[in-house]
């Protein structure tokens, strides 16, 4: 049932080229029917070559020349069929790469959270690479192949029906080995594309955290983790390969009594009937043996192929019929001149069922209020600013903006009023300048300019080589983890939007940039309403509201001076950072 689904999501795909499939179909034929007609002329030549003496070379000069014609009309036709098979396959390719793209974007945060990244890439790449030399094969020798054993048992039957009985009668032992082997086989390279994804994973997670590998020695250990995984992605391959490859020699053998059956039962027939069947004739029946169990032998030939790329299609299918995040409401609302008021009631969420995280989460958020929000570690604070921007919907409760639900705006319109300043930095490949427009695309200079100075990251741009149009990307080198962050501080300050977040936004950056960054942000915090996640306490004490956590609950409430007062569980996390 399975492979049933994933060849008719394959054919849905070929079927978006119908004009190509069509052409490519007709040169098949062409190209299958005068490949039949050479054996006629190959016998028709042994029939004029009676005796020493008795040779017809006029005629034979005929039939010579008839058959260089269909040779060269043969080599134009399949010339034609694989350009066209070419095509088809790569087109194919181009739009399952696409499709799958599209549903990483459109899938939800938890999907890309439970998945390693080497593993989606495994899909996207490695598998749809192996599905597409797999499809161009099976182009290549199915649509030959079936228009040759129709044609072949067409003309054999109209030479001699008793001699093709034979064929008939044998042929389908060589179809039941086939498909004996290729079920057995398929778990086989499932498990080869797991396995193979599995490697992928490794070496991904292995090279992006180079640096902490070799400063803690840990290459030893990779390197046995890769032993172990290499050593059963060999035998996963090993044995998938060549369960698979005992299909071409089984029905070689067979499709070897097919040639011997038609060669026997032939001879015996020329023999008995004195001349009702020419050795001309014979001769064209055996070509026609060949050709009829040509297909066979080439299919099963390619089993290995066809198997591994229906295993790699059914993975990358997978990731394509995956659930996508949950749409937007039929009639979603755009924000529009947002104030920044935010109320969140009875809010519970959890990452996974069997373990609560937030439970009753009550806040209301005045416009161009700064709420900071403290806790230890794994008490909920990022994932609340996961809820607020939507990349998690809530399990219980709602979230509104300005008075309406978060679920009943677009997602867009709804993100578009934050921004987002994390810990961790993210940079595209691309200009420093295509960095900072991210979040507007239309700044002129002047404004990119003023967003950098504001950061204090012109100063580092200026004496790059290239300043503004310095190439960078996600794991440049040649910035420090500082330098990198002031970037991301500039894409949020060009962008100005009404909502602020910000994560532990300055720790990569040294205390003099640091105040510095503080007394910016605290000119862009003015009449924005503001989250400040923190671990150093001391960067939030101006906070209108300081939110503590624990446990997914907000334990305590109020601003700095009154927390201590209260000598609390905040009063406690303060004082803890002068300990000694």
């Amino acid at each position: 049932m399975r492979n049933r689904h994933i060849i008719k999501k394959v054919l849905h795909y070929i079927s978006r080229y119908w004009g190509l499939l069509i052409l490519s179909l007709v040169m098949a034929a062409v190209s299958a029917l005068l490949a039949l007609v050479l054996p006629i002329l190959t016998g028709d030549a042994i029939d004029m070559i009676v005796a020493k003496g008795q040779v017809d070379f006029d005629g034979l000069s005929k039939i010579i020349n008839r058959m260089l014609t269909v040779i060269g009309v043969t080599i134009v036709a399949q010339y034609i069929m694989n350009t066209c098979n070419n095509k088809i396959t790569f087109d194919v390719v181009r739009d399952i790469r696409r499709e799958a793209f599209e549903k990483i974007e459109r899938l939800p945060l938890s999907y890309i959270d439970a998945h390693p990244a080497g593993e989606i890439v495994s899909r996207v790449i490695a598998d749809v690479d192996q599905f597409a030399d797999g499809l161009l094969m099976g182009f290549t020798q199915l649509f030959t192949g079936m228009l040759t054993i129709v044609g072949t048992l067409v003309l054999m039957f109209r030479i001699n029906v008793h001699v093709t009985l034979i064929v008939v009668l044998i042929t389908p032992v060589s179809l039941f080995v086939a498909a004996f082997i290729a079920k057995k086989t398929y778990d086989m390279f499932r498990l080869q594309s797991e396995t193979r994804a599995e490697q992928t994973t490794l070496i991904d997670e292995m090279i992006g955290n180079e640096k902490v590998l070799q400063a803690f020695s840990y290459e030893d250990d990779a390197m046995e983790q890769f032993d172990e995984i290499n050593g059963r992605l060999q035998k996963a391959s090993l044995r998938a390969i060549f369960f698979s490859s005992t299909t071409n020699p089984s029905t070689r053998f067979v499709n070897s009594l097919v040639y011997t059956g038609v060669a026997l039962a032939g001879s015996m027939t020329v023999i008995a009937t004195g001349g009702a069947l020419t050795v001309g004739q014979l001769s064209c029946l055996l070509s026609y043996a060949n050709q009829y169990t040509k297909p066979f032998n080439e299919i099963s030939g390619v089993i290995t192929e066809l198997q591994n790329a229906i295993a790699c299609a059914g993975r990358i299918f997978e990731l394509i019929e995956e659930e996508p995040q949950i749409p937007e409401a039929e009639h979603a609302v755009t924000l529009h001149d947002v104030r920044g008021s935010l109320k969140l009631e009875h809010v519970g969420f959890s990452y996974v069922p069997e373990r609560s995280l937030i439970e009753d989460l009550n806040l209301t958020v005045k416009p161009g209020q700064r709420i900071a929000i403290v806790g230890p570690t794994g008490c909920g604070k990022t994932t609340l600013i996961n809820l607020l921007m939507r990349f998690y919907d809530v399990n219980q409760g709602s979230i509104a903006v300005d008075g309406t639900d978060i679920r009943e705006m677009t997602r867009k319109s709804l993100r578009t009023s934050f921004g987002m300043v994390l810990q961790e930095t993210w940079l595209m490949n691309g200009t420093i300048r295509d960095n900072i427009i991210m979040g507007k695309p239309d700044a002129t200079e002047e404004e990119i300019v003023a967003a950098a100075k504001a950061s204090h990251a012109h100063s580092f741009i200026r004496r790059l080589e290239h300043g503004y149009d310095t190439v960078i990307g996600e794991n440049e080198g040649t910035l420090s983890q500082g330098q990198k962050q002031l970037i991301c501080i500039t894409r949020v300050m060009l962008a100005l939007p009404p909502m602020l977040i910000l994560d532990e936004a300055t720790s990569s950056i040294d205390t003099r940039t640091e105040i510095k960054i503080q007394n910016a942000f605290a000119r862009m915090m003015q009449g924005r309403t503001s989250f400040i996640v923190a671990h150093r306490l001391s960067t939030i004490r101006e906070a209108d509201i300081i939110l503590v956590m624990r446990d997914g609950h907000i334990v305590e409430q109020g601003d700095h001076e009154s927390l201590l007062e209260q000598n609390g569980f905040y009063a406690k996390l303060y004082n803890s950072q002068f300990e000694t």
